[in-house]
């Protein structure tokens, strides 16, 4: 039954009026279309309207971005993506690193990666980290900065002559006091690492990957210099940490480059694959079988 304020918007006629006498109808036609209604004026829109803003959008997790969860649009903000930087900073060094830890090429010193653990690794990774926090992305400031402080504490533990920390833990020409407070190091890391890859589980397949290989790494190098059974560290698992390593350092580059790559000088878009339960993964879900249920619809009738 009608109300009697929609009693009292109908004419005689019984066309819809509004409450101010004026119908929502355009009773002339044009260019020989009937009737049809016409939009009220908008008056500058409607502030209780529900419009998605840089506030308010959430966007699915994305590996460029760094970000393991929806994330808020960074569309309006000033800074470009510090993502990628930081992403390159760590893949380059740990790159050099996971070779030297290999053996490549007979190379057993990590004396060069000093330099880009100083500069690039650390540095630069660590200043990519505090411009991720201002973007307001907590993931990628703790992340990228802790690893950049990590790089840093590894160049200063390998510095040569300079901090002696070396000699300092070497007691009557053994090494066993530094071998095992190296492996401590390590496993420190390896419990970090194993805190940020579980905030990755509902981002995507490129992004847990690289968190996985990491976290594989530290764990083959930290147990290689605390399980000694020959008294030097385990050769075999330190060759394991070097593949896994070298395995995160180009996972790494392919974040970075999802990150760098769009309509505006990329071809393509870079795949990242999102977890089938993560936000995205659902929503797409969702998406698939709505038109499979529209197709399915059509060919009935």
């Amino acid at each position: 039954m009608a109300t009697n304020n929609q009693l009292n918007a109908m004419n005689g006629n019984g066309v819809e009026k509004d409450l101010h006498g004026t119908t929502s109808f355009d009773h002339a036609p044009v260019n020989g279309h009937p009737t049809k209604q016409r939009k009220p004026y908008d008056y500058g829109g409607n502030p209780l309207a529900h419009v998605n803003t840089g506030d308010s959008i959430r966007l699915p997790a994305f590996g460029g971005e760094f970000q393991p969860g929806s994330y808020k649009s960074t569309a309006d903000r000033k800074f470009a993506n510090p993502a990628p930087l930081g992403l390159c900073a760590f893949a380059l060094t740990t790159f050099v690193l996971s070779l030297i830890n290999l053996g490549a090429r007979g190379v057993t010193g990590p004396n060069l990666v000093v330099a880009a653990a100083y500069g690039y690794g650390g540095l630069v990774q660590l200043l990519a980290g505090m411009w991720e926090m201002a973007v307001g992305n907590t993931f990628g400031a703790t992340a990228l900065s802790s690893y950049g402080g990590f790089w840093i504490s590894f160049a200063i533990i390998l510095t040569p002559g300079g901090f002696n920390i070396v000699s300092s833990l070497t007691v009557k020409g053994s090494e066993v006091a530094f071998l095992d407070s190296f492996g401590f190091f390590l496993m420190g890391w390896f419990i970090f690492t194993t805190l940020l890859l579980i905030c990755t589980l509902r981002s995507t397949v490129a992004f847990f990957a690289l968190f996985f290989t990491l976290d594989m790494a530290f764990l083959m190098l930290a147990i290689g210099y605390l399980h000694r059974p020959t008294g030097a560290p385990q050769a075999s698992l330190i060759k394991a940490g070097g593949a896994f390593g070298i395995i995160a350092a180009f996972l790494a580059w392919y974040n970075a480059l999802a990150g760098i790559a769009d309509a505006s000088n990329s071809f393509f878009v870079i795949p990242v694959a999102h977890f089938p339960w993560s936000d995205k993964g659902r929503a797409d879900r969702m998406k698939s079988l709505e038109e499979n249920g529209n197709d399915r619809g059509l060919a009935q009738a």
